[in-house]
């Protein structure tokens, strides 16, 4: 296995302790840190929290991991880590939003990781540049318990149950918040999030955000597990609402407008237009996904229902939906906040270079805390600096022209496998796949235990490497098909 696999499923495995006792062992330090980085796409920056670190300090720090199966094994990191890089300059990471300035495009996003001051206030002094803050409604909300439930791998989300409706502050308390906040961190984007039931309850709220100093308003067409109808994503399935609300909020305020679309419908341009041909300055997308999860203390006092999913499954849906919206010919000169499986920055790039201004984060931040900013920050600077690339401005919408229909693609070339025996720990996977799932293009040695392609059988579909758990399998050269 390469070492870069391995060091990722040790950092995979680490627990990201509070107060890590790791670090505590070790005098000269932060392997919690490094591991961290890891775990967050930096591998390649993680030699510095433990450069200075001799190999008695990474010993005590092993011996001090309380990881319920087997220590971390911290002591292997220096030898897989690339050295620490020659410190330059970072890249500003400002970018404006609704013409609003942003230190960085990272939000969180308005659900339970920002729910009263102290929340927000903690995550602004982390470095998080602004808040969606919790969708502010005039009904009275009633949470259920539990509320929340999770697909989990290796003790990590791959999906999460989210059963959580709006604010249960007063109206009067949460608007208070946002004016404190605004006042407190006057440069940091606060931007309210609301929800009405009528014209009325849609315009009073807009104007509550606009008198407490907000930023910008969101408006919520987009909750999956509203108890009462005509909220939420019943509104957000419904393109004629979104105009109408829409409108009605654009006419009383002069802050940017910032409606939140659904993923729960077949095409979401349609009520998306609906709300640019009202006049919204932003678009937000996308909200959960309504499903349903059975596992252990999925129940609710003995009942089940349907609630909204979020967490990395839910990415490439969120980005498809995105596309969707930003190739729309008709939606010219609007800008885009992407949500959905942002845990990394990576993962922000993907929405930002798909024509998304700056993304809002929930998941990764209830799993893993406020502290994954450093990551997303530092990650994004490193990327920028490699590239050349001076502004963040500069990746918005740069993938755009790669993508095509279907119809369009390349159907006369083809890229084989390429094995690497090297690499390979003749599992035999690859051979399993292809002759199950694929086009028994395969045949392994069961004497050496290595694969061999079968080349007229193969049709280049990538099965074999996707299943490789050594990374023994890449890409040969695109040629003409015979």
């Amino acid at each position: 296995m390469n070492t870069g696999m391995r060091i990722k499923e040790e950092a995979a495995r680490c627990l990201l302790c509070q107060d890590a006792p790791c670090t505590k062992a070790c005098k000269n330090g932060d392997p919690a840190r490094a591991l961290r980085a890891i775990r967050f796409d930096n591998a390649n920056l993680a030699s510095q929290w433990i450069n200075n670190c001799s190999d008695a300090d990474l010993q005590r720090a092993e011996e001090a991991c309380i990881h319920y199966d087997r220590p971390i094994r911290i002591t292997e990191l220096p030898a897989h880590l690339p050295p620490v890089a020659p410190k330059s300059a970072a890249p500003s990471l400002a970018i404006t939003f609704c013409g609003i300035p942003c230190e960085n495009p990272f939000f969180l996003a308005s659900s339970a990781v920002c729910t009263n001051y102290e929340m927000v206030a903690h995550a602004f002094d982390m470095g998080w540049a602004g808040v969606f803050y919790k969708t502010i409604c005039m009904q009275e909300i009633r949470e259920v318990s539990p509320r929340f439930d999770a697909v989990k791998d290796n003790n990590q989300f791959i999906g999460f149950r989210n059963m959580e409706q709006l604010s249960e502050n007063p109206v009067d308390m949460d608007f208070d918040i946002l004016r404190r906040l605004k006042q407190d961190y006057p440069s940091k984007v606060v931007i309210a999030s609301i929800m009405g039931q009528s014209e009325e309850e849609w315009i009073e709220l807009a104007k509550m955000a606009e008198a407490a100093g907000c930023d910008a308003v969101e408006l919520n067409f987009s909750c999956p597990q509203m108890r009462e109808s005509g909220m939420g994503s019943d509104v957000g399935q419904d393109p004629e609402l979104v105009t109408f609300f829409t409108a009605y909020v654009k006419r009383s305020v002069k802050i940017p407008v910032i409606p939140k679309m659904t993923p729960n419908i077949a095409h979401i341009s349609q009520p998306a237009m609906g709300a640019y041909f009202a006049g919204a300055d932003a678009i937000s997308a996308i909200n959960t996904i309504k499903s349903v999860t059975l596992g252990e203390g999925s129940e609710v006092n003995g009942c089940q229902t349907g609630s909204g999913y979020s967490g990395k499954a839910v990415k490439p849906i969120a980005l498809r939906h995105i596309l969707a919206m930003v190739k729309n010919p008709i939606m010219k000169n609007i800008q885009y906040s992407g949500i959905g499986g942002i845990e990394t920055w990576r993962d922000a790039l993907e929405f930002i270079q798909l024509g998304c201004r700056n993304v809002q984060v929930c998941t990764a931040v209830m799993q893993y805390g406020y502290r994954i900013i450093d990551d997303l920050i530092l990650g994004f600077q490193n990327y920028m600096a490699e590239r050349g690339i001076e502004k963040v401005e500069d990746l918005v919408g740069e993938l755009l022209p790669k993508f095509y229909l279907p119809s369009d693609l390349d159907r006369d070339t083809i890229v084989y496998p390429k094995f690497d025996h090297e690499k390979c720990i003749g599992c035999g996977r690859c051979q399993i796949s292809c002759s199950d799932g694929g086009h028994q293009a395969i045949t392994f040695d069961l004497d050496t235990r290595q694969p061999h392609l079968i080349g007229k059988k193969c049709v280049g579909c990538h099965l074999c490497r996707l299943v490789c758990p050594s990374g023994a399998i890449g890409l040969a050269r695109r040629i003409p098909k015979k």
